[in-house]
């Protein structure tokens, strides 16, 4: 562990144990986050993890609160209390095979690269041995085949760490891909891993993108948690969904070119509807539909 490494006035170090190789998980609120299924994995690893905080970061200069307001508790009419948004990295201590760290919170609105920065030097001084991103999308992809992941990785050499698909593109980037370039950059082992959410599903709960994440962050780092009842919510969620959607045959049938083109993804079928064609016909349905 560094022990020169200078202070920064973004964060409040509270502790700094001792720890071996662990590794940083980055799961920030506010950016593309498909059907929940990142915060869904957040909580659950809070959960399990029984996060122990290491640093607080300061607010007052990373968020606009206008945005994300505290909140007033009220007690027959008098003011009790200001609960403020935190931004924070834990330690979970509940989960074995791996130290894990989590960065949670809101994704700041203001001074990204100052934030970064901060991250990077608490890595420094935690001996950071890698960062795992988290997130989720919208895609063209069914709900019948397993989720699949994609990455934003540091290096060629961690693309090849999952079984991930690539792509190549220009999008635009959250925080998160900021910190992941800084710890890069620092020589440290980093990837986002990015489940693939049915179009037609990402407004809602889909707790196979959220299993999908869980699963990527153990084969990365060996962690071994109890994943508690989301394979029993993803069984029923799949059950639920071939229901309603096999009511009407339209559906049925844009399903199907869905699957063909998830089975080949280099020959996608030429009468594939867009993501925005499938999502209007199919999310306007399942909304129709009782207990959807």
């Amino acid at each position: 562990m560094n022990t020169d490494e200078p202070q920064h006035t973004l964060f409040e170090l509270i502790e700094a144990p001792a720890l071996r190789d662990p590794v940083l998980i980055l799961a920030l609120e506010g950016w593309i986050d498909a059907a929940g299924a990142s915060r869904a994995a957040r909580q659950l690893l809070v959960e399990v993890g029984a996060g122990r905080r290491l640093a607080r970061f300061d607010t007052d200069r990373l968020l606009d609160h206008r945005a994300r307001r505290p909140t007033l508790r009220l007690v027959d009419g008098v003011a009790s209390g200001l609960v403020w948004p935190n931004l924070e990295l834990s330690l979970l201590e509940g989960i074995d095979g791996a130290e894990l760290l989590l960065l949670h919170g809101p994704e700041p609105d203001h001074e990204w690269k100052a934030f970064a920065a901060a991250v990077g030097s608490l890595g420094r001084r935690l001996g950071i041995s890698m960062v795992v991103g988290l997130g989720a999308y919208p895609a063209a992809v069914p709900h019948t085949r397993p989720t699949r992941l994609s990455c934003t990785a540091g290096s060629s050499e961690m693309a090849t760490r999952l079984e991930v698909v690539t792509v190549s593109a220009e999008v635009p980037a959250g925080a998160q891909a900021v910190v992941e370039a800084e710890t890069a950059a620092d020589g440290v082992p980093t990837i986002g891993i990015w489940a693939q959410v049915p179009h037609y599903l990402s407004a809602g709960p889909y707790p196979p993108a959220t299993l999908a994440l869980l699963a990527g962050v153990t084969e990365l780092t060996s962690a071994v948690f109890d994943a508690g009842t989301l394979p029993g919510q993803a069984l029923a969620a799949r059950s639920r969904i071939d229901e309603l959607v096999g009511r009407n045959p339209e559906h049925v049938a844009m399903i199907e070119k869905l699957e063909s083109a998830y089975d080949d993804l280099h020959e996608p079928g030429a009468q594939l509807p867009s993501g925005e064609e499938l999502a209007a016909e199919l999310e306007a349905f399942l909304r129709t539909q009782d207990g959807t």
